[in-house]
């Protein structure tokens, strides 16, 4: 299946279980692959045949600077769930919510949650 890419989407939230993450909040990256048919598309150069990646970042900034959650699975929930109900024409996505700087020990560049969402057919 085809697929429209977005990566390295930066937003800042207040999502996590310790205190200091809900007050002072903290850098989140998200990265997007939505599956859809993309030659309709491709041949008529028109938008209503695909789906509009300006109005899937909105989307997204929505929910990670929005309501504030316990976990990034939530948050990453959320945005699958919002984009197959918003874009008639997405059929799956794959969604990596990233933390570059939790409030944990240790050396590593980043923690992140990836999930896949399809619609039932």
């Amino acid at each position: 299946m085809d697929k429209i890419i977005l990566k390295n989407m930066q937003f800042y939230g207040y999502h996590g279980l310790f205190p200091e993450e809900n007050k002072l909040g903290q850098r989140f990256q998200v990265d997007l692959e939505l599956y859809s048919e993309l030659k309709t598309a491709g041949k008529s150069d028109d938008m209503n045949d695909s789906i509009d990646y300006g109005e899937v970042y909105k989307c997204v900034q929505n929910i990670v600077e929005g309501e504030k959650k316990n976990l990034v699975e939530a948050v990453a929930e959320l945005i699958a769930e919002k984009l197959l109900k918003t874009f008639s024409k997405l059929q799956a996505c794959d969604v990596k919510v990233i933390k570059p700087d939790p409030p944990i020990p240790g050396h590593y560049e980043s923690v992140a949650v990836q999930i896949y969402r399809g619609r039932n057919l």
